[in-house]
């Protein structure tokens, strides 16, 4: 069971919330883009580095860990 615990803003207070939410949502989605650019970065680097049966040791799991990093960005 969880209660959830609603604070009382007051009235003058308001804006500084305001603002500091939305400093959280844009730091948010900021990391989110950029977890998704580096998935993308290391996919790429992984399938370039996988085409060498030497470098297949490093470029698939390197792939893996960028599509891992691409969905976590996206969900």
């Amino acid at each position: 069971m969880t209660t959830e615990t609603k604070s009382h803003t007051p009235w003058f207070l308001w804006p500084f919330v305001a603002l500091w939410k939305l400093l959280a949502v844009i730091v948010e989605m900021t990391g989110r883009f950029v977890a998704m650019v580096l998935g993308i970065v290391f996919i790429v680097v992984g399938i370039i580095v996988s085409l060498t049966l030497i470098g297949a040791i490093i470029g698939i799991p390197l792939a893996i860990i960028g599509l891992l990093l691409l969905l976590r960005g996206i969900f």
